[in-house]
């Protein structure tokens, strides 16, 4: 080992600034802890920025997706379609809602759902797609939409990777009925926990910020604010799933340089594909002209064959280099729990468990500093040359 770096370089670690700080400070002093005016502030700017209609803020991207899918009427039996290459809680949430999750393969390129492999997918029972937009690269929506229309189904976007992301000029979270946006501490736009639906339907959005509250018609702050007391009716069986004014003090000042940070992890993303481009590796595919990606995770991916070293191998390499490093995703069907449930079988899923048994996420958060970038840079090469 030729390398190793002094301290341990925590992966995704969030940049967070002193107008954060502050404003976290001025909702302690101000005795209003809950769901507030901020939150309220939150929701305006997230709407704006994401040029839609209308958002509600909720404790996580799960909440997020777990009522989106409620609010499309999810009935016990109900199928919904979507990728096997997601975090779990993608599929829990269709599990949750009483549906029944049916997947369809990626693209092993882009590494997003497969439109080919929905339509194989569409049954009667089918009233659903929930599509991952993952590490921040837009799905093929040119080809989604017309599946989605023929066959008259709802389409929830999850885009706990993809804030940013454009396809055609059009943001991410606009497509489908709904979009589910998760800023959770490794993510683009940090609240510690916490989650938005965006939508252009009005009533959708009512209909989860009641359920996100306990099924209450009135939200808690403006029953104890200054305009007096107001009493509320509970009209669903909902959940606790609100957003505090303290996270949403963070998300306030983390939105507004949103965009600055996107550079930052742009530049970091083209210093990995140049330095890196020489190595017996698998890169990220090139980005069209037409989409805005992201730049949430940079995945490579470790082939045993080309590398001379495992996957698994490779990620305790690194962290005796000091240098921490994610896996996004070993895909849904490889896990206990839901061979048990639905009983998938692997070779049905043959790209994603191929690329869930290789990939690497290298870090390329807005906190790290050109030296921090050069040290993964020079531990992926120490392992691999």
């Amino acid at each position: 080992m030729k390398f190793k770096r002094e301290k341990f370089l925590t992966f995704g670690a969030p940049k967070i600034e002193d107008e954060e700080i502050n404003e976290v400070l001025e909702v302690l002093r101000s005795g209003w802890l809950g769901t507030g005016p901020k939150v309220s502030q939150f929701e305006n700017d997230f709407t704006k920025y994401k040029r839609t209609s209308f958002s509600a803020a909720l404790n996580s991207c799960t909440a997020a997706l777990h009522l989106s899918l409620i609010a499309m009427g999810i009935k016990p039996g109900d199928e919904v379609i979507t990728t096997p290459l997601t975090f779990c809680a993608t599929v829990n949430a269709i599990i949750h809602a009483g549906g029944v999750p049916v997947l369809a393969d990626i693209n092993p390129l882009t590494m997003n759902i497969d439109p080919l492999e929905i339509k194989k997918k569409i049954s009667p029972k089918t009233k659903g797609i929930v599509i991952v937009h993952f590490a921040g690269r837009p799905c093929e929506m040119k080809e989604i939409e017309p599946i989605i229309k023929k066959n008259n189904l709802f389409l929830i976007e999850d885009c706990a990777h993809a804030i940013e992301t454009e396809y055609n000029g059009i943001p991410a979270g606009n497509f489908g009925d709904l979009g589910c946006f998760s800023f959770y501490v490794t993510k683009n736009v940090v609240t510690g926990e916490g989650g938005m639906v965006t939508s252009k339907d009005q009533e959708l959005i009512s209909k989860i910020k009641v359920l996100g509250l306990h099924g209450m018609s009135k939200d808690a702050w403006k029953r104890f604010s200054d305009e007096g007391y107001k009493h509320y009716q509970v009209i669903e069986s909902g959940f606790k799933y609100n957003m505090t004014d303290m996270q949403a003090a963070l998300g306030i000042h983390q939105l507004k340089r949103v965009e600055y940070n996107w550079h930052k992890r742009k530049l970091i993303w083209e210093k990995y594909m140049s330095r890196l481009n020489n190595l017996p590796i698998t890169l990220p595919a090139p980005i069209p002209e037409n989409q805005k990606h992201a730049y949430h995770l940079y995945t490579i991916l470790i082939d045993e064959k080309r590398c001379g070293i495992n996957r698994d191998e490779f990620l305790n390499q690194m962290t005796k280099r000091n240098i921490g490093v994610g896996v996004h995703y070993l895909s849904i069907p490889e896990h206990p729990y839901y061979q048990k449930s639905f009983g998938w079988n692997l070779k049905d899923f043959p790209h994603a468990t191929s690329i869930g048994r290789q990939t690497v996420s290298l870090s390329i958060t807005p906190s790290l500093n050109e030296h921090d970038v050069d040290d993964i840079i020079s531990a992926v090469k120490d392992i691999l040359i």
